[in-house]
């Protein structure tokens, strides 16, 4: 059997315990006679990165090929492919692909974009298994950091669904319809020998990977509430800078290296913390410490009630239940933690490192249950499912993928032709507005107008909440989604006069504007512009997560930032989705429209007109960092009828948040608008 892994996270060495699972899950493989290959990353392409790998290699005697743009290995019996130079991971994965030519591939939740599943369910003849290991990472649930219905119907291509635990598995029949199995799939070192390392007289209270979503909080509160007691730290993955320096800022904690070993840690601690308030899905850290006889104390949250095997102590937090839309330093998604009650933690912190007793009989039980459990853990189950796929015929692939972009020359062409046939003759998809031909007659249409880079179908999730009163049509500017191969615009007066041009037959209803961010600007200046040519004008104009335009007079643009500076504006947005961030190839597809549509507001200039005679709605962040409440409240110089501000929690992209609660403001605004 052959079998490849589409690791889209670091293998080697290992950051995370999913990726030490899944390389001792090949290794079994390998061990068994299956012939492996994995493709896998490192953090971030350089010529550095690339160097850095192969003294790290060379330092632990792993003999490495080289070519331009890749690093190749074998390790105990797998052989690995990494690309280190370039960021084109998708064309590398491919031409893996194509030369393997494997029965099996692996994916996991280390791919969140899908950017390798995708390629791999195209795949003429392997089967794909999908393997949960983070709940966080799956596109649907509560778990979920960014919920998307297209990727959760994307994954109905995989062949088998397998979870790290029965949590899991259970997770994803509820809340994706989809079917998922566990079997054993975070499996040990062969040959591990479990030495008992724990000890009442060990110097720490330990944590490893202390960041947001896996309770540094906590940590630090019983570290700073229990002075006589030494606390050790181990960031790995998860903890930023910022976390690192509150950390060093607590004198009884004591930050250790990220250590291969991991008994280098346990045979130093006498308590494990696993504080996660997250839905961990299983966690390695919680049996590894139980072999060595180190009583580990964790959250009853996820799959940890499965690894902790019965012993005490489980202990409740609250549960991070919402994401931002951005990712922290450590490109980890923020997480609304909420307050937590350290007391119970304390209680049984003081108890297990006073009472010597009770302590040698936790870590008694904790080790035998642990032993007994990892007896039982073999490769058998995970290998017998694969060979029972192969007698199964193959998933049907999605349609294909697109042809590669046009041309400039047939780009512009081809968006020619589209304005014409629009212009002629109405079709069952309108390019600018692609359900408007499916608009009652009489309804009132809001036009959703998207911010940079975004385009018409975050809003076809508005459609049913307001349907009662207005029938949403979201703007699909060109140069994005179904419109990506034609040029986008750059300034804002030749985009308002295709604009005029394309909403002229539909001004036969009554209408309303809204728009967030950039397409604020461009609904306002679109109104404007209407009133201009003597048109029909909109009931109302809602604005979002956008300054008064009166700020922007006499604006002088300012220097096109770098590429490295604009990406970093995105992140400080606070919404840009992480799976393109992270992504090196998803950031590639995405970027046009975004420096296109930059380009366009930065080179904005307000012009004077008399205040509209429209209601005004202004709706945003109370934390966003770019657009304060006096920046919507100066809305109100731009209408002699009525106005009102709301803010809302959250950042720029507030809405991803709190959608339910802007759409019921948005639905009552839009009732009075039309009462009027």
């Amino acid at each position: 059997m052959k079998v490849l892994l589409a690791h889209n996270s670091t293998y080697f060495p290992s950051l995370g315990g999913g990726d030490k699972s899944n390389r001792l899950l090949m290794e079994a493989l390998a061990a068994r006679g299956h012939e492996t290959l994995v493709v896998t990353r490192v953090p971030e392409f350089s010529d550095q990165a690339h160097e850095d790998l192969k003294r790290e290699l060379a330092a632990r005697s792993i003999a490495a090929e080289e070519d331009h743009e890749s690093l190749a290995y074998t390790l105990h019996g797998v052989r690995v492919r990494v690309l280190t130079r370039q960021p084109h991971l998708r064309a590398f994965f491919q031409s893996c692909l194509d030369a393997f030519d494997p029965d099996i591939i692996l994916t996991s939740t280390d791919d969140p974009g899908q950017i390798l599943f995708d390629l791999a369910i195209r795949h003429p003849r392997a089967r794909v298994v999908y393997l949960v290991r983070a709940t966080i990472a799956v596109p649907f649930g509560p778990d979920s950091s960014m919920v998307s219905a297209a990727k959760t119907e994307n994954l109905r291509h995989a062949d088998l669904i397998i979870g790290v635990s029965h949590y899991v598995a259970g997770y994803v029949r509820e809340w994706s319809g989809l079917d998922a199995i566990h079997v054993p799939i975070s499996l040990l070192e062969p040959g591990s020998e479990f030495p008992l390392l724990g000890s009442f007289d060990n110097e720490f209270v330990s944590m490893v990977n202390p960041c947001a979503v896996k309770g540094i909080a906590i940590f630090l509160e019983l570290a700073r509430r229990m002075p006589h007691l030494r606390f050790a730290a181990v960031p790995t993955w998860g903890t930023t800078p910022a976390e690192l320096e509150e950390l060093r800022s607590v004198p009884n904690i004591t930050l250790l290296p990220r250590m291969d070993n991991i008994d280098d840690l346990l045979r130093r601690t006498r308590v494990m913390l696993v504080p996660s308030v997250w839905a961990e899905a299983r966690s390695r850290i919680v049996l590894e410490a139980m072999s060595r006889g180190v009583p580990v104390v964790a959250s009853d949250v996820g799959g940890l009630h499965e690894a902790k095997l019965g012993v005490p102590y489980l202990i409740r937090v609250n549960p991070i239940v919402r994401y931002q839309p951005a990712l922290d330093a450590s490109m980890v998604p923020v997480a609304e933690v909420p307050p937590q009650d350290v007391t119970p933690w304390q209680r049984v912190l003081e108890r297990l490192t006073t009472d010597r007793a009770h302590w040698q009989e936790i870590s008694a039980a904790s080790r035998r249950a642990a032993l007994e459990y990892a007896a039982s853990l073999t490769i058998e189950p995970f290998e017998h499912a694969l060979l029972e796929l192969l007698k199964k015929p193959k998933r049907t692939p999605p349609p294909a993928q697109p042809k590669p972009a046009l041309s400039e020359e047939k780009r512009r062409l081809l968006a020619l032709r589209l304005s014409r046939r629009a212009a002629g003759r109405p079709s069952a998809t309108h390019p600018w507005f692609p359900n408007i031909h499916a608009a009652p007659p009489e309804q009132l249409r809001l036009f959703c107008f998207p911010w940079a880079g975004g385009g018409a179908l975050p809003f076809r999730a508005w459609s049913e909440p307001l349907a009662p009163v207005a029938f949403v049509v979201p703007v699909r500017l060109p140069g994005r989604e179904s419109r990506a191969s034609e040029p986008a615009f750059e300034r804002m007066e030749p985009l308002v006069d295709a604009l005029v041009g394309q909403i002229r037959p539909f001004l036969d209803a009554p209408f309303s504007f809204f728009g967030h961010s950039m397409g604020a600007g461009v609904a306002f200046e679109l109104a404007r512009a209407l009133r201009r040519h003597g048109l029909p004008m909109p009931r109302s104009l809602h604005v979002s997560g956008a300054r008064a335009p009166q700020f922007r007079r006499n604006h002088v643009p300012p220097p096109e930032p770098s590429l490295r500076d604009f990406i970093e504006e995105l992140r400080r947005l606070e919404g840009f989705p992480p799976s393109v961030l992270n992504h090196p190839e998803l950031l590639k597809l995405a970027l046009p429209a975004l420096l296109s549509d930059a380009r366009l507001y930065r080179h904005y200039v307000y012009t004077p007109e008399p205040p509209l005679d429209i209601p005004i709605f202004a709706y945003g962040g109370d934390a966003d960092p770019n657009v304060t409440s006096s920046h919507l409240e100066a809305w109100r110089e731009q209408t002699t009828a009525r106005f009102e501000r709301i803010d809302f929690p959250g950042g720029h992209f507030y809405f991803e948040s709190t959608l339910p609660t802007l759409l019921a403001a948005l639905k009552a605004h839009l009732e009075q608008a039309s009462s009027v």
